[in-house]
C-alpha cells in the first residue's frame, strides 16, 4: 500500500519539521475506546459488546450526550463505563469528555512515583453495532508506534440514502489546500490516536467541523496520519428536508472550521513552513516543531446522535 497521502487505502501525512513517535517503546500500551453516544438505545449494547472485543481494548467508556431514551442504562449493561451529559453537547464535546475521563482514570491509578502512560483513544460512533470490532485495524499502526492518528475509510453503505457530495467536496479540497494532506474521506468520524495527537487537536473546531478540523490541525502539529480501509456499517441520513437541513449545518461548520485555519495560516505568515506529505522512503527530519499546539475555535452544541451521512465518510 501506498504511503503518499490520498493515493491508497493506507495513506500517510507527515508533517516534516515534527518528531514522531519514538517506536513501540514510546506508543500507546493499550486502547481506550470513547464512544459519543445520543438516543442509541437500540444500538448501542451491540456498539459496545463488539468494541470490546478489539485487540488492545481494556476500556470501553460511552458519553451519553443528553439522551432522551436509556442508552446510558443500555450502555452500562454492556459493560461499559458511563460519562452522562445532562444536556445535549454535541459530538465534539463529548469527545473531549470522554477522553478527559479516560485521562483521570489513568493518573487516579498511579502509585506514588509512578508516571503515566496514556493509553490510545479510538473514537467510534454509537451506531456500529456489531461491525464496531472492524475498526481494530485502526489501533495496530498506534500501538506499534508506526502512526499517531488514524482515520477509517468506509465502504459503500449497505442502506439507502446519501447527500450530494458537497459537504466532502469542500472538506477535501481545504483539507488539501491548507495542509497538503489528500484525505479520502474527510468526514469519517472513526478515529484513533495517541494522547499526544489528541492534545494537539485542542480545542476542536465547532459542531459538524470537528474532523475536517481535526485532521489539518494533526497535519501541522507533525502528526503521522494514515487512512485505513474499515469494514463499517452505520445508518446513514437520508434526502427529505430534515436531512437536508441536517447537510446544510455540516457545510456551514465544516466552512468555519476552515475560515479559522486560513485566518491562522495568514497570521502566521502562510502555510505552515516546512510542513509536507511524507514520500515513500523518504526519511523523517526528527527536528522539533515549533508551535505544535495551535489554538483554534470551540465546539457549541451539536446532535450527537444525528442520523449519519455517508457524505460525512464517502464522496
Amino acid at each position: 500500500m501506498s504511503t503518499a497521502a490520498g493515493n491508497g487505502a493506507d495513506s500517510t501525512a507527515r508533517a516534516s519539521g515534527a518528531s514522531g513517535a519514538a517506536g513501540p517503546a514510546g506508543a500507546p500500551h493499550s486502547v481506550a475506546v470513547v464512544i459519543p453516544a445520543k438516543d442509541e438505545g437500540q444500538r448501542i449494547a451491540a456498539t459496545v459488546a463488539s468494541a470490546q472485543r478489539i485487540p488492545g481494548v481494556d476500556l470501553v467508556l460511552v458519553v451519553d450526550d443528553g439522551s432522551s431514551d436509556d442508552t446510558g442504562v443500555h450502555a452500562r449493561e454492556a459493560g461499559a463505563e458511563v460519562v452522562t451529559h445532562r444536556t445535549n453537547k454535541g459530538k465534539a464535546q463529548a469527545m473531549m469528555t470522554g477522553s478527559f475521563a479516560v485521562r483521570n482514570r489513568e493518573i487516579s491509578q498511579l502509585a506514588p512515583g509512578e508516571r503515566a502512560r496514556h493509553r490510545a483513544l479510538l473514537f467510534i460512533d454509537g451506531d456500529l453495532e456489531g461491525t464496531a470490532v472492524n475498526t481494530a485495524p485502526l489501533t495496530a499502526p498506534i500501538l506499534a508506534g508506526d502512526a499517531d492518528a488514524t482515520i477509517a475509510i468506509l465502504p459503500a453503505q449497505k442502506r439507502k440514502g446519501g447527500g450530494f457530495g458537497f459537504v466532502v467536496g469542500l472538506a477535501k479540497k481545504g483539507i488539501e489546500r491548507l495542509s497538503g494532506f489528500e484525505a479520502t474521506q474527510p468526514l469519517s468520524g472513526m478515529r484513533c490516536m495517541t494522547r499526544d495527537a489528541f492534545d494537539a487537536t485542542q480545542p476542536f473546531a465547532a459542531g459538524w467541523g470537528v474532523e475536517t478540523g481535526m485532521t489539518i490541525d494533526l497535519v501541522w502539529a507533525g502528526m503521522r496520519v494514515r487512512e485505513v480501509e474499515c469494514d463499517l456499517q452505520h445508518r446513514v441520513t437520508g434526502r427529505d428536508l430534515k436531512a437536508q437541513l441536517h447537510r446544510a449545518a455540516q457545510y456551514r461548520d465544516v466552512a468555519r472550521a476552515l475560515a479559522a485555519r486560513e485566518l491562522r495560516g495568514r497570521l502566521s505568515g502562510g502555510r505552515r513552513p516546512g510542513h509536507d506529505i511524507l514520500a515513500p522512503g523518504a526519511p523523517l527530519d526528527t527536528t522539533p516543531a515549533q508551535d505544535a499546539n495551535p489554538t483554534g475555535d470551540t465546539s457549541p452544541t451539536q446532535d450527537t446522535g444525528s442520523p449519519h451521512d455517508p457524505e460525512g465518510t464517502t464522496p
